[in-house]
């Protein structure tokens, strides 16, 4: 890891920058944590980073690995443990950074095979948290030699890590709001088309509701499809 330095200062701003405009971006998820690993390495000089999120929509919940910038999508799909597994949970629980000088010989540290394949030895796992407290992930930086992380560069990387925190959550904010306009857009769609059913084929709104949900089915379109149809023929026939 890069000893901190004014230059090594400026590296950790721009990248600061960096994950600061993905807040306020329309960038995907994915892209986002892509670019908080992408960022984090580059400007710590750490040869490998990898971002684990808190899944919420699970009992009990997990935490899942969700993006490195070297190492293998297959290693990265479907990699999860519980809460108090591993060093993720143990920092994600805690609140806390967790710092490893040989993660071969650390009994918490559960992904050995994977620090023998690609040579780690060193790590430093910081908490993703937003200023309630919250914890919605953790970042880890590992390194190829074995290495202190003293508390200038920890404190960096807690920077680093809870900007991504605010970019993380503004874009889930964002998804979950598209995701509540486009269900109103459709339950709007869908009476709509009700009314015109029960107009024209004279049936009672629960009648209406049952015949569309039974043509989603037969031609496997959604609930939104279904209604935009029948009230595009309505507009034809009216003109």
């Amino acid at each position: 890891m890069e000893k901190v330095t004014p230059k090594t200062y400026d590296k950790y701003i721009k990248g600061l920058m960096d994950i600061s405009q993905a807040i306020t971006s329309d960038l995907y998820l994915e892209d986002i944590l892509k670019l908080i690993v992408m960022v984090t390495a580059k400007v710590t000089g750490v040869e490998i980073c990898s971002l684990w999120l808190i899944d919420e929509s699970v009992k009990p919940l997990q935490i899942r690995l969700k993006a490195s910038q070297s190492i293998a999508p297959s290693y990265i799909k479907d990699r999860s443990l519980n809460m108090d597994e591993g060093v993720v949970g143990f920092v994600a629980t805690h609140k806390c950074p967790l710092i490893i000088k040989d993660v071969l010989k650390e009994p918490q540290f559960k992904e050995k095979e994977m620090a023998k394949t690609l040579g780690l030895v060193s790590m430093v796992s910081v908490p993703l948290q937003v200023r309630d407290e919250k914890v919605i992930g953790v970042l880890n930086c590992f390194t190829s030699e074995p290495h202190t992380f003293p508390d200038t560069e920890v404190n960096l990387i807690r920077t680093v890590a809870n900007q991504a925190a605010l970019a993380i959550l503004n874009t889930q904010l964002m998804v979950k709001t598209k995701v509540i306009q486009e269900e109103l857009e459709t339950r709007k769609l869908v009476d709509k088309a009700k009314e015109i059913l029960m107009d024209r084929r004279k049936k009672t709104g629960d009648e209406a509701y049952r015949w569309m949900q039974k043509r989603s089915m037969m031609t496997r379109k959604s609930m939104r499809s279904v209604a935009e149809a029948i009230l595009l023929s309505d507009e034809f026939d009216r003109e």
